[in-house]
């Protein structure tokens, strides 16, 4: 009995956080996806002295201002090449992660972040803002890559029962980035006309910390065992995470799914899409990446400073009201890595939904009657802040946990393929389009908002802008 006791052990040991999984936790997550939120929400606040910038720059060129709909344009561009970046670093996932690993490739992703850092930070003096536009590319591709690594490479250090809450730790430093980049956006610190350039250059920082810091944490076990073959590394990066030396259970675990996966290989994404075993999988993760980023979170990231402006709050308090829902956001985050394993993914995940719709509603209503009752303000700010809630406790990080734990070793590269493709290009749809919409809502609405550009110029007709916007193109807008 005894023996049998002894033997039974490993298979029942929790795996408990130690200092070893700590680190590797909060330097692959403060290195990369850190700078995911970071770069998410950093134009926001210099947006009006940035395009202050693009119209003298063009002034300086051309001799005469930009028209409305043509600054519309370069910033939507600004905003959403970053995702679009993001759509392109995802599908460089899977070849990077199978011939890197997961710690190389979070090593080599921070070359798409120290070049395009440079690039915004000495923008302003070569006076080019297509510099900023192929920047925010770059460092989207950053962002597309460290989105779907991290959680990869996280997944498989974690032990089972901690697996969820380390796995909503990507979001929570996603979060810190927002509220960090809201922060330095306040007109006191870098906001301004002197500081908005250090403060798109400093994404390099937590790049350049990786770099120093990544090498001396472990490898994925999984893929080193199943992928590299390579038993005896796996071993001690096991013993080193787990934090006791018999962890033959969990190796003998890896060695069953490597063999139950050998027929298959490593599956390629149309092998994902031609399975039939994963179809309800793959169709999970794909509504839950579009629902998470059509619901319009980052809209408000990307473009906060404008929406609370349209909301009715006063333009000095917008910069802090803004920082106090970044707070927000990260407070939900830390309280759903402690509920993740207790609530269940569907609980947390159906309920954030819920939150958000009737928040929407809610804000559609105060909208309306904004101009008719004198605290309604108010109220929208407070539904803006409870759909921030209800995103952070669920549709935010649950589809990175889910789409680690749905997937098996060979096919798990290209699920996060596909779910980082569906990630980024309905973030690219919210980016680019947002503009677009306030720009023709506040067209018809009654009480009009100032909105991008009407301080520049009278708006064209739209004969003369299409005539413009061609002639713009092959000769300015896009050289460098």
């Amino acid at each position: 009995m005894d023996m049998y006791e002894e033997w039974g052990k490993p298979d029942e040991r929790k795996g408990r956080l130690t200092a070893v999984l700590a680190l590797a936790t909060l330097i692959s997550t403060f290195g990369s996806s850190f700078q995911y939120g970071y770069n998410v929400a950093v134009v926001n606040s210099p947006s009006l002295i940035m395009q202050q910038f693009y119209n003298s720059t063009y002034l300086e060129r051309y001799g005469q201002p930009m028209e409305e709909n043509f600054l519309t344009l370069l910033w939507s561009l600004t905003v959403s090449m970053y995702p679009f970046g993001g759509f392109f670093g995802s599908l460089m996932v899977a070849p990077l992660v199978n011939k890197l690993g997961r710690k190389g490739t979070l090593l080599f992703n921070n070359i798409f972040s120290i070049v395009p850092a440079v690039m915004m930070g000495v923008s302003e003096t070569i006076k080019s803002y297509e510099i900023i536009i192929v920047a925010r590319f770059i460092v989207g591709i950053c962002a597309g890559l460290s989105s779907n690594v991290v959680p990869m490479y996280l997944g498989e250090l974690s032990p089972k029962n901690l697996r969820g809450a380390i796995g909503i730790v990507p979001q929570l430093f996603i979060t810190i980035g927002i509220l960090c980049a809201q922060v330095l956006g306040i007109r006191h610190i870098l906001g301004n006309s002197t500081g908005w350039t250090l403060m798109l250059g400093l994404t390099a920082i937590p790049a350049a910390i990786e770099l120093i810091l990544l090498p001396f944490c472990p490898e994925s076990p999984r893929y080193m065992l199943i992928q590299r073959k390579d038993e005896k590394t796996a071993r001690k990066a096991l013993q080193r995470l787990r934090g006791w030396d018999d962890v033959d259970a969990e190796l003998s675990e890896m060695h069953l799914e490597d063999q139950s996966e050998r027929a298959e290989g490593h599956l390629s994404v149309l092998s994902l899409l031609s399975q039939r075993s994963l179809r309800w999988q793959l169709v999970s993760i794909i509504i839950m990446n579009m629902g998470q980023q059509l619901s319009g979170v980052n809209a408000i990231y990307y473009y906060a400073d404008s929406i609370y402006s349209t909301a009715g709050v006063k333009q000095n308090d917008i910069q802090y009201v803004t920082v106090g829902t970044g707070a927000v956001n990260v407070f939900m985050t830390i309280a759903a890595v402690f509920i993740v394993e207790a609530s269940g993914r569907r609980l947390l995940l159906l309920s954030g939904f819920g939150i958000c719709c009737g928040a929407c509603v809610l804000l559609t209503v105060a909208l309306k009657l904004q101009e008719t009752v004198t605290w309604m303000p108010y109220i929208s700010i407070t539904c803006v802040v409870i759909y921030v809630i209800g995103h952070a406790i669920g549709p935010s990080p649950i589809p990175y946990v889910v789409t680690t734990e749905m997937f098996r070793q060979s096919a798990r590269p290209a699920a996060f393929m596909v779910a980082g493709s569906v990630h980024w290009l309905s973030n690219f749809t919210v980016g680019l389009v947002f503009p677009f919409m306030e720009n023709a809502l506040n067209q018809n609405s009654p009480n009009k908002q100032p909105a991008i550009g009407d301080f520049i110029s009278p708006p064209p007709s739209r004969e003369a802008w299409v005539r413009s916007a061609l002639s713009y193109f092959p000769s300015s807008a896009w050289s460098l």
